[in-house]
């Protein structure tokens, strides 16, 4: 097993798992390559978990899984024994600390992963979908569009109507995974329809462009008439004055200073 494989195994787990938390223990890192399980720990893709609650009773053949019992004494470290009920012959079966110890990923684990590795710094909120998440605006060379991770089965990296299953950009290099950010922006392109939350045209950047306008006019306005007034005040006072107004719209005093006699 490579780096690679033992991540497509747990991003195929976390996606059949959907909203449910993957664990994983020790026993199953042995299998994996120590180079994965570390990246992966320092990466944040798995974090500790709660001390598992069963495990397999090793006191006879049938491996039977069974409630572990622990025991917190104040001079030594917990016991953790397990009760077997199928045999007269065994009571307590020891429990190691060790094998008790899991990790957890799930989907939010994983779409911190992602914008981390592109370099987002997103909503990372649930949209309107239960299977879908938002992770961060992507930009393309032509375009900017929301990036979405989608959960239901396989996960996947949703721009627009592109959809690619998140394991076709996984790369490992020099210790550590990554994604392939060049390709993942090509889908903000190649996207024939686009989210258009997230995609400005020319009309909504025109009509934001008049409204500033309008409101810089307004405040000029007002300046002449506080002038006309109180004609020996600082422009700071003038400022000041106006960002008590409704048209101030919430900006700043500094703001409406620099704008007000333009």
């Amino acid at each position: 097993m490579t780096s690679i494989d033992a991540l497509l195994e747990l991003l195929g787990r976390v996606g059949a798992c959907r909203s449910a938390a993957v664990l994983v223990n020790d026993e199953e890192f042995f299998q994996w390559p120590r180079a994965a399980v570390k990246a992966m720990k320092s990466q944040r893709l798995l974090v500790k978990a709660r001390p598992a609650s069963s495990a397999i009773c090793q006191g006879c053949e049938s491996n039977c899984v069974m409630p572990v019992h622990t025991l917190t004494v104040t001079t030594s470290k917990p016991s953790s024994f397990i009760v077997c009920d199928k045999r007269s012959d065994i009571n307590r079966v020891p429990v190691p600390p060790g094998r008790l110890i899991q990790w957890q990923c799930n989907t939010d684990l994983v779409s911190a992963f992602v914008a981390s590795s592109l370099g987002l710094r997103g909503p990372g909120r649930q949209t309107d979908r239960a299977d879908r998440r938002e992770i961060g605006i992507i930009c393309g060379d032509k375009r900017s569009q929301m990036l979405c991770l989608e959960t239901s089965g396989t996960l996947t990296l949703v721009v627009g109507n592109s959809k690619v299953p998140l394991a076709e950009f996984a790369e490992f290099h020099s210790g550590s995974y990554t994604l392939d950010a060049v390709s993942i922006r090509q889908l903000a392109d190649s996207a024939t329809t686009a989210d258009g939350r997230f995609t400005p045209s020319n009309a909504r950047r025109e009509a934001r462009k008049l409204a500033t306008q309008a409101k810089y006019e307004s405040w000029r306005k007002e300046y002449r008439a506080l002038r006309k007034k109180r004609p020996d005040m600082s422009d700071v006072w003038y400022a000041q004055e106006i960002c008590k107004m409704k048209i101030a719209k919430g900006r700043a005093v500094e703001t409406i200073r620099k704008n007000m006699k333009k």
